[in-house]
């Protein structure tokens, strides 16, 4: 089974036919993790809200750990992770799509493995490349004739607040492309569950500093309603190509 963990934009799976839902337990919340079910096209798809029921908990509160144990715990084996995006690299501007082929982690505090307490042995994961190339494939494949940027690096910074102009220079002399606040650790925690992972990014504005314009909550609605379509058309492609 797939599984889309929807971010800024994508709440509600409403691309999926007969949803129903589900509460899962894990060792990592006394909340239950809501997870909704449902077909797209014959193929069953697991649906999560990364930032829960109306969407209010913020980036460096995601229960990261729980949300992918709980996708993996319901036969989950591959996920796609929807991401909204502030544009560095010039491929990268507002309302365009990015499938990014590299991470740098600037987070902080969050809780990033299930690797810790009572382990038998130090465990570590090769993270060479976080992302899965089959299914980084299946979504640049999905987005034939769309503007969509097949690469890229990840930035991810702590939030909630967005970046300083100077730290959007330090990401650009680091190598990145795209900013967001949700990449890390679930990249990370994904690949220590053996689920395969990509992102697709939707870029809802100019990182800080690199337009004249002022970032406003209200031009990234804009950007997100229209974009949505995009991101929408390609998930789905995307899912339905899946085996």
């Amino acid at each position: 089974m797939i599984g889309v963990i929807g971010g800024t934009g994508l709440s509600e799976p409403k691309f999926l036919s007969d949803v129903q839902k589900q509460q899962v337990s894990t060792p990592f919340d006394q909340q239950k993790v809501q997870i909704l079910t449902g077909s797209l096209q014959g193929k069953t798809v697991a649906f999560l809200a990364r930032h829960g029921r109306g969407h209010k908990v913020p980036p460096h509160r995601v229960n990261y750990r729980a949300n992918l144990w709980a996708l993996h715990s319901i036969g989950v084996r591959a996920v796609i992770g929807v991401n909204a995006v502030g544009g560095i690299h010039p491929e990268t501007g507002p309302g365009k799509l990015a499938v990014p082929d590299q991470i740098i982690d600037y987070s902080w505090g969050r809780e990033h493995t299930y690797f810790a307490d009572g382990l038998d042995a130090v465990t570590h994961i090769d993270f060479t490349h976080p992302y899965d190339a089959r299914l980084r494939k299946l979504l640049i494949d999905a987005a034939q004739g769309r503007a969509l940027w097949p690469q890229g690096v990840y930035g991810c910074t702590q939030g909630p607040r967005l970046e300083s102009g100077a730290e959007v220079q330090r990401l650009l002399r680091d190598g990145c492309d795209m900013v967001g606040m949700t990449g890390m650790p679930e990249a990370a925690l994904a690949r220590e569950l053996g689920l395969a992972y990509a992102c697709l990014a939707l870029s809802v504005n100019w990182a800080a500093g690199l337009s004249d314009e002022l970032i406003t909550m209200d031009a990234i609605g804009q950007v997100l309603s229209t974009g949505m379509t995009d991101v929408l058309d390609v998930l789905q492609k995307a899912i339905v190509a899946f085996d």
